[in-house]
């Protein structure tokens, strides 16, 4: 049909493919009749016909039981579908459910959450808000002292607190609680009052140790820090008892223990009869006592200085233990001063610490504490300073307070800083005068009066050893006016050693006083202080030069026309001046003279040198440094003698040979 259909609308084009087709090329090429091809065909068609009906009719029953199948299949097939419809409904309604039921948990979820939050912070409000029976009975019935008092006042505290806070937001519930809570308050301020003013009173006790009623109190300390938050005049009632109290109990022990210890003091004392330049022969009154014992510590230091090292942090003084031993004003204040800085740096921690304060209203309540006991100790050291002449008492006592200054800011005290100033200014002052009375002293003292010996005068001996024990003091703590007044003393010292050395007619003699002087103060100054101090480099100069002269001057009597001739020669040939006659006549007294002589006088100047000098290093040394300056004239003699003459003279080797005799170890 779709053929025809086909050939009709293009028949042309129909034809043309027939045309091509295989067996319409065989018809054409046979010449074949078609009307008897189309019967044949028509009768094969109807035998195939025929066949195919026979061939259903005996598969009748099979397509008849292929129909039955396919019917059923197509009815299984529909509830298929109808149950896969439905199964499709079922899903899409459950789809719906989960939807629902995941909006359903997430708000559940949210609510749990919310009623979670609400829970814990009302359940929070209720346990900060109630009042249970156990806190009352602990807050009324347990005893201050108890561990489980300081709990339950914790507890308390807070829920006062708490309250109060409440109390601004306007909520109804605090009503309940706040009389019950204002009641346990009062309760335990009272308990806690009487406790605390307890231990204060127990201070008050003849020989308390304050340590422990203070330690009791710094373990409670919570105690006064409820009253304060709660009630502060009752905590300004507390904090003024303890004050008024401490401080009636340290000045009363401070006032007896400086009236006690001042009494071990030694009963001589150093007057302005003990000034450095006053001489030892001075007529002081047919009833004057005997100068101190001990004089010669008013200006050396011996073991004075020991305050300021192992006796720093020593043990205080007890006066009734040792009431037969005497001490140096020092001694004694540096026990009163070490007890002061003890008790204060503890007052001051502990006052801090209890009643919550720090900067000024530390130091306010501290001052109110010790403010008596530091004007009783600031009165005591005025007098003793008005009238003492010892001028290392005042040094030593000036540098204990600088180093118990130190000790109180290494303990984190600030307060006593103020009383050390102050202290300060008492003292230098006096220092001062006392040490210009001193340099004073020297600049008035006649040197006729003194005997003329050369050894080392006991004045410069009094200034070796002060000056020695200042600046040692006062090398980790330098201060400008005592270099300026060690300067001037140095200053009026030399002067007078100077003056001293013009009492003497023979220049050597006046050259063996000088260096025996200035040889004693290095020597001193060395052993006590650094050998680069001002001093000791000023000495040593003073007495290199001095010794150099001395050399000279001692080998001028043996060898002095050698060293003339020495010198003369020298200056000669410097200006090209030389009479080669009057040298060689000369040279050849000079080379006979000391062939004949050297040894003796070698003999001569030991005995002379070791009797001058009653230090053996020094003598022995000055020895030295004459054979070597004699040497060094000896080489310088030989080059100017002619070759004849050199011949003659004694061999140097015999004579280092012979002054190794006189080399001795010290």
């Amino acid at each position: 049909m779709s053929k025809l259909t086909g050939f009709l609308e293009n028949p042309n084009a129909k034809l043309e493919e027939n045309l091509e087709d295989d067996v319409v090329q065989d018809i054409l090429k046979t010449g074949t009749d078609l009307r008897h091809y189309s019967r044949q065909i028509e009768k094969e068609l109807k035998q195939v016909e025929n066949k195919s009906i026979q061939d259903y009719i005996k598969e009748s029953q099979n397509i008849a039981n292929l129909h039955g199948q396919i019917s059923a299949c197509d009815q299984i097939l529909e509830r298929m579908e109808n149950m896969l419809l439905g199964f499709q409904n079922d899903l899409g309604s459950i789809s719906s459910e989960i939807l629902s039921l995941q909006k359903k948990s997430i708000s559940m979820s949210q609510e749990l959450s919310n009623r979670q939050a609400i829970r814990g912070q009302l359940s929070q409000f209720i346990d900060d808000i109630t009042v249970p029976e156990s806190l009352i009975s602990g807050i009324m019935e347990t005893p201050v002292t108890d561990k489980d008092f300081l709990t339950h006042l914790q507890v308390l505290n807070h829920k006062i607190s708490f309250v109060k806070e409440q109390s601004f937001k306007e909520s109804k519930s605090c009503t309940d609680v706040k009389d019950i809570l204002e009641k346990l308050k009062i309760k335990a301020m009272s308990k806690i009052r009487t406790y605390l003013l307890e231990q204060v009173y127990k201070f008050r006790k003849p020989m308390a140790n304050y340590q422990m009623p203070q330690n009791a109190m710094l373990k409670n300390k919570f105690f006064f820090e409820f009253i304060l938050s709660n009630e502060r005049n009752v905590a300004q009632e507390i904090s003024n008892e303890y004050v008024d109290t401490m401080s009636k109990v340290y000045f009363s022990y401070f006032k007896s223990y400086s009236g006690r210890i001042m009494k071990l003091q030694f009963e001589e004392t150093a007057t302005k009869e003990d000034l450095m330049g006053i001489e030892d022969t001075a007529n002081r009154g047919l009833f004057h006592k005997s100068s101190l014992k001990h004089k010669g510590t008013v200006f050396t230091i011996g073991n004075r200085g020991d305050v300021l090292a192992q006796q720093l942090e020593a043990p205080i003084i007890v006066p009734h233990v040792q009431s037969k031993t005497r001490y140096y004003y020092e001694a004694l204040f540096r026990s009163e001063q070490y007890a002061l800085v003890d008790n204060a740096c503890r007052e001051y921690l502990f006052v801090s610490e209890f009643f919550m304060v720090r900067g000024q209203a530390a130091l306010g309540i501290f001052n109110q504490i010790m403010g008596k006991t530091l004007q009783l100790l600031t009165k005591n050291l005025e007098a003793f300073v008005s009238d003492c002449y010892d001028t290392i008492a005042l040094f030593l006592c000036f540098h204990l307070i600088l180093r118990y200054q130190l000790m109180c800011h290494k303990r984190c005290v600030p307060a006593l800083d103020k009383y050390w100033e102050y202290l300060q200014g008492i003292i230098l002052p006096r220092f001062e005068s006392v040490f210009r009375l001193n340099i004073g002293s020297i600049r008035d003292c006649d040197p006729s009066k003194f005997n003329r010996e050369m050894g080392p005068h006991y004045i410069t001996r009094r200034y070796a050893e002060f000056s020695a024990a200042l600046v040692g003091i006062s090398e980790n703590f330098p201060n400008e006016l005592v270099n300026r007044l060690l300067a001037e003393l140095q200053e009026e010292v030399e002067l007078f050693i100077l003056r001293m050395a013009g009492i003497f007619p023979q220049r050597k003699e006046q050259l063996i006083f000088l260096i025996n002087n200035y040889d004693m103060v290095l020597n001193i100054i060395m052993e006590r202080t650094r050998d680069n101090s001002k001093e000791a480099e000023s000495f040593r100069a003073r007495l290199s030069t001095k010794s150099s002269e001395y050399v000279e001057e001692i080998l001028s009597p043996h060898f002095g026309e050698m060293m003339q001739f020495v010198k003369e020669c020298e200056r000669n040939q410097e200006k090209n001046v030389q009479d080669p006659k009057r040298i060689e006549s000369k040279a050849i007294i000079l080379v006979q003279n000391f062939s004949s002589n050297w040894k003796k006088s070698l003999e001569e100047l030991n005995r002379e040198v070791l009797l001058s000098f009653p230090n053996l290093v020094t003598g022995s040394g000055l020895l030295q440094l004459a054979l070597t300056q004699l040497v060094q004239y000896y080489h310088r003699f030989h080059k100017l003698l002619s070759p004849n003459l050199k011949t003659q003279l004694t061999n140097i080797h015999h004579i280092m040979i012979e002054m190794k005799k006189y080399k001795t170890n010290y």
